[in-house]
């Protein structure tokens, strides 16, 4: 390494801790920038050369560098999206808030030919603005430059295999691995593409789904775990809860309905209607059945799960199905264990006893159920 190099060197280890410094505000803006839009983001990461590693760039093209505020890429950050097409929206937040040195920045996604795959990334020289960050002390934080490089994670898993071969380019690997690592990239450009369709159409699914519970159109929404999820948004269970409440006197605390989800679909049902039919057939004698467990108890609180519980006993007892479906239900919410049976047995008790499904059940009517 020649003189000049090694000056550039010295002056690099006398202002590392500034480097630290840039670091620490960059990553810790990148961050609130991101939260700020709502954005999730697969990472957001920041490395400073090693002077080792500055020391090997110094001997291979030191000349072509003044001193260190030449060298632009001492400090690298970099910010991996999950879809290609956030990269974009990040750019926005980097370019909205930093100091761009244009002449230097470079959209590697426009480099490559129409009918060549490679690596695909954003990368941005910047500076820390002032209005950022000063310190009158430090002025060189807001003078040193540095590179903020943006791609999705895909596009990240290429640059980092192809960076692993040790090759800086395409043009660098040998051309029998040519079609083999150009084969890789497409399949990987491929897959960042159809990631993204696939969240759009999900996303567009969504909308779907919301409208038709939104306009009651339950009969047309399949029931997962998206509209069920917005169908609970409905709070389809508050006007049975909230008239068992009002019988006793008693405080809803809301629990969760997750797990009912499979509990539904163990049950047959295919459509959000069948829940809506569930409610609309049942809801008279479930108000009963939770009446009487509720009956002659000193409570202050229920759960909000109490109107939902009563309404799956009473649908399998309006089934036909007695005390072995309520076994089976209380299987499939609690798991199998000796209790079930206890309970399944108190519950049939009280039902009977207020006139809900006299039937008894066989063990092939359970099997129907399973």
């Amino acid at each position: 390494m020649d003189l000049h190099s090694e000056m550039i060197l010295d002056e690099y280890r006398e202002k590392r801790a500034s480097f630290e410094v840039i670091s620490k505000i960059v990553v810790e803006k990148l961050h609130a920038f991101v939260a700020q839009s709502g954005l999730l983001v697969n990472s957001i990461s920041a490395r400073i050369k090693t002077s080792q590693s500055l020391a090997g760039k110094l001997e291979r093209k030191g000349s072509k560098y003044r001193n260190l505020l030449d060298i632009t890429d001492i400090l690298g950050a970099r910010i991996v999206t999950y879809f290609n097409d956030e990269v974009d929206i990040v750019a926005d937040m980097v370019t909205k808030h930093f100091e761009i040195d244009w002449e230097n920045s470079v959209d590697k996604r426009k480099l490559l030919d129409p009918d060549r795959f490679g690596y695909l990334s954003l990368h941005y020289i910047c500076r820390i603005p002032e209005s950022m960050y000063s310190d009158p002390d430090h002025p060189e934080i807001n003078q040193y430059r540095f590179e903020i490089q943006l791609r999705s994670a895909l596009q990240d898993v290429w640059a980092t295999i192809f960076h692993d071969t040790g090759y800086k380019s395409d043009f660098d690997v040998p051309r029998e691995y040519v079609r083999s690592m150009n084969r890789l990239a497409g399949l990987l450009e491929v897959a960042d593409n159809e990631f993204k369709n696939i969240r759009d159409g999900l996303h567009a699914y969504r909308e779907k789904i919301h409208k038709a519970i939104f306009e009651k159109r339950y009969s047309e929404v399949q029931l997962d775990a998206d509209s069920f999820k917005c169908y609970l948004e409905t709070r389809p269970f508050d006007a049975l809860n909230q008239r068992i409440a009002k019988a006793y006197n008693l405080e809803i605390q809301d629990a969760s309905f997750t797990s009912y989800l499979f509990i539904f679909n163990k049950m047959g049902f295919k459509t959000i209607e069948d829940i809506e039919q569930m409610i609309r057939t049942c809801s008279a004698d479930a108000y009963a059945l939770a009446a009487s467990q509720f009956a002659g108890k000193d409570l202050d609180i229920m759960a909000s799960t109490v109107g939902i519980r009563n309404l799956c006993h009473v649908y399998i007892l309006h089934q036909g199905k007695g005390l072995e479906g309520l076994i089976w239900l209380q299987d499939i919410v609690y798991g199998q264990r000796p209790s079930n049976k206890e309970m399944a047995e108190r519950i049939f008790k009280k039902a009977k006893s207020i006139g809900i499904g006299q039937e008894s059940a066989s063990v092939s009517e359970k099997n129907d159920i399973d």
